[in-house]
């Protein structure tokens, strides 16, 4: 969607998916003298100012496999010691102390997560391929060790019988239930096909990723200065300085990205290279060559198959969706399918809106998935008489960044302060970073990194990530956040001016930062999130873009800095629910295949035939494609964080609607102070310290309803 790659938190299993690293495992303070070793800088404890920094100043590619093979052995130390503690087995001993496990690995997985994520390059990619799997014989080796396991059923026996304290019995229950699904209750000889199959999987989701990148990388529209019709003067001096810095001087440069290839398709002029720029997009990991993914994609599907299986399951979908809100895919598959009618409808009458302008302007055209933003800018123009251009001038990045500083002050009572420069340590000029600490008592309560362009080597796509997150059971640590975008970098001296949909994603990206920040939970394995409900949060952060304290007093023009005139204010609300047909449909479309595939028999599946002949069967409309397309649909297939899960966004997104309507309601609307104490009370601060059902019913009073989500996007509403 607009989003990232939020990975699965789960300390029990001593790391968390690092190889598509976000928001991953938590900081435990055990030291572990076996460390002095080693003097690898990735290794070693972090130092400086703010209960210490990464030094992401300092580190090396070379430094990392050593680093990660090295905190690797140091965590089976530490989950040995734990297994074969001759005492019998309790909270703090087994539970407590798994929490505590493996810190020297935590602190390298900072630093491959941002050669993975924010600065990739060939010499890391193969280094990458060769730790994945030896990163998942690392999981099995913890998951599947039959002593660990037993202890932490003891513990978890008899709490049944003598229940813990609340945040106490959650982690026991999700650490015991994490077991139990990843094969800990099997027999030997499958257990060893399970971590046989865990193997594979990590070496096919790393080329995936890798293909992926390789065609963002590698295919790159150059145009000449006759072929720049309709683009604004923005775009075309970042094209041009992003073909300059390729080495090609005098060319002006669209990458293989969709912070390039969005606007490009709904300014250009020329029909042919919209074309071109679009089928390159949709194209990518699926090209015939040694870079496709089809082939992967099948055999990943074929593996998860087999090893749920092993545990008794018909599906990968069955298996996932278990300790998910939606508990199971008919559940999931229900919630789209009311949604899809509306959606296809309703992209049905914005072509034939398009078509009518194309028609009336004389272009001699039916539209194609090409045409789709282009023309659909047109019709924005004349039924609104809305230009987003016009909306980009008062967009900028600067102004927005203070923006959700204003919205984090008013609902969270945070402060945003830069730090002094040099003083703590970034992996590229780029980066900035804020201290956060609370308005009336000043408590330090963490730090922000903005990582906000997009770059060579550097991952697509918006998501946020921790470093270090706050938990109190060994003594309150802060925060360490971060957000990443992909903005084009723009011209020296040149404002970086984002569209309404580019700001909307940075508000949600920030919303899953704050989310850090607000925690109040006392274990790591707390901090992690069910799929289909940590998205809510930052989608629900979304909605204060567009409230009058935010465009009075930020959404100023770059050049006058007179602030956004109200009628076009008024033009935007109005047009609100425009384009929802094809924002809904291109979404739903991902996730309907992502559950389609993993509730289909994997056989000789042909995976593009699947795509192609289930998007039929839908009824997709043949002029927008799927958001993600399958071949490139990482965050499904670069490692298992969304897989059966994209849906997820929309279950998410019903409880944004609901909520939103409980602030909409309130008597200070969206600043009202009783609802916001609510929000960060049962919303923020719990993470997964509570049933999410149970916690959204303390901020609610009730459960959420899809009336909200189907009024937001102006769709019929259904009749009970």
């Amino acid at each position: 969607m607009k989003k990232h790659n939020f990975s699965t938190h789960i300390k029990t299993l001593g790391l968390c998916a690092l190889i598509s690293f976000t928001a991953c495992k938590e900081e435990s303070q055990q030291q572990n003298d076996d460390v002095a070793m080693s003097d690898n800088i990735l290794l070693q404890e972090w130092t400086g100012p703010y209960q210490g920094v990464p030094a992401f100043d300092k580190m090396k590619v070379e430094d990392i496999k050593e680093a990660m093979e090295i905190g690797m052995e140091l965590g089976l130390k530490d989950i040995e010691a734990i297994a074969n503690n001759p005492e019998p087995p309790t909270f703090e001993n087994t539970i407590v102390a798994m929490e505590r496990s493996a810190e020297e690995l935590d602190r390298v997985s900072r630093y491959y997560g941002i050669f993975s994520s924010n600065v990739s390059s060939p010499e890391f990619r193969a280094i990458q391929a060769e730790l994945a799997p030896k990163l998942s014989d690392y999981q099995s080796k913890i998951s599947q060790n039959e002593k660990l396991f037993q202890r932490i059923k003891a513990v978890y026996d008899a709490s049944q019988k003598t229940p813990l304290g609340d945040q106490e019995q959650r982690v026991v229950d999700l650490t015991y239930k994490q077991f139990e699904m990843n094969g800990a209750n099997l027999d030997a000889a499958k257990k060893a096909r399970y971590a046989e199959i865990n193997k594979e999987l990590s070496s096919l989701y790393t080329k995936f990723s890798n293909n992926v990148l390789h065609d963002e990388e590698n295919y790159v529209t150059y145009l000449n200065k006759d072929q720049l019709g309709g683009l604004s003067d923005g775009f075309i001096k970042s094209a041009a300085k992003i073909a300059t810095d390729k080495g090609h001087e005098g060319k002006y440069a669209i990458t293989n990205t969709r912070s390039s290839m969005d606007p490009f398709l709904t300014y250009s002029t020329n029909r042919e290279l919209r074309k071109q720029v679009w089928e390159n997009y949709y194209s990518r990991g699926d090209n015939g060559d040694e870079y496709d993914n089809n082939q992967i994609i099948a055999e990943i599907l074929k593996l998860r198959k087999e090893r749920v299986a092993l545990l008794g399951y018909d599906n990968y979908a069955e298996w996932r969706l278990q300790d998910r809100m939606a508990k199971t895919p008919e559940n999931a598959m229900d919630l789209m399918l009311k949604v899809w009618p509306a959606a296809t409808a309703r992209v049905k009458e914005e072509v034939a809106d398009m078509q009518a302008v194309a028609n009336e302007n004389g272009d001699n055209i039916t539209i194609e998935p090409w045409d789709y933003r282009y023309y659909a800018e047109k019709v924005r123009k004349k039924k609104y008489d809305l230009d987003s251009d016009e909306v980009k001038q008062y967009l900028q990045l600067d102004k927005l960044t203070e923006a959700m500083f204003f919205v984090a002050g008013e609902l969270f009572n945070y402060k945003f302060t830069p730090v002094e420069e040099g003083s703590v340590p970034v992996f590229n000029e780029d980066v900035n970073v804020w201290e956060v600490t609370d308005k009336d008592s000043g408590k330090h309560i963490g730090l922000w990194y903005l990582d906000p362009f997009a770059r060579e080597g550097k991952r697509s796509g918006a998501w946020a990530t921790t470093y270090r997150s706050y938990t109190s059971f060994d003594g309150e640590t802060n925060v360490l956040a971060s957000n990443n975008s992909n903005f084009v970098k723009p011209a020296p001296g040149e404002a970086v001016l984002v569209s309404w949909d580019d700001a909307t994603t940075f508000f949600h990206e920030f919303g899953h930062a704050l989310h850090f920040f607000a925690a109040d939970v006392k274990y790591p394995t707390l901090q992690g999130g069910v799929r289909d409900y940590t998205e809510f949060q930052s989608q629900l952060l979304e909605r204060w873009l567009s409230t009058d304290k935010v465009i009075n007093q930020f959404l100023v023009h770059h050049e006058t800095g007179k602030p956004m005139p109200a009628e076009l204010v008024e033009k935007i609300k109005k047009a609100s629910t425009f384009n929802q047909g094809f924002g809904t449909t291109e979404y739903l479309a991902s996730a309907l295949i992502d559950m389609k595939l993993h509730l289909a028999d994997p056989t000789n599946i042909d995976i593009d035939k699947f795509e192609r002949e289930t998007l039929d069967e839908l009824g997709m409309p043949k002029e927008l494609p799927m958001r993600h397309r399958t071949p490139h649909f990482g965050h499904v297939f670069s490692g298992e964080g969304y897989a059966t899960a994209y849906y997820g966004y929309m279950w998410a997104d019903v409880l944004t609607s609901d909520a939103s309507e409980a602030f909409a309601e309130a008597p200070g609307g969206f600043y009202d102070e009783a609802v916001a104490e609510k929000l960060v009370k049962y919303l923020f601060a719990p993470r997964n310290a509570m049933d999410p059902a149970e916690a959204y019913r303390l901020f609610r009073g009730r459960d959420a309803k899809i009336e909200a989500l189907m009024r937001d996007r102006g769709f019929p509403v259904p009749q009970n």
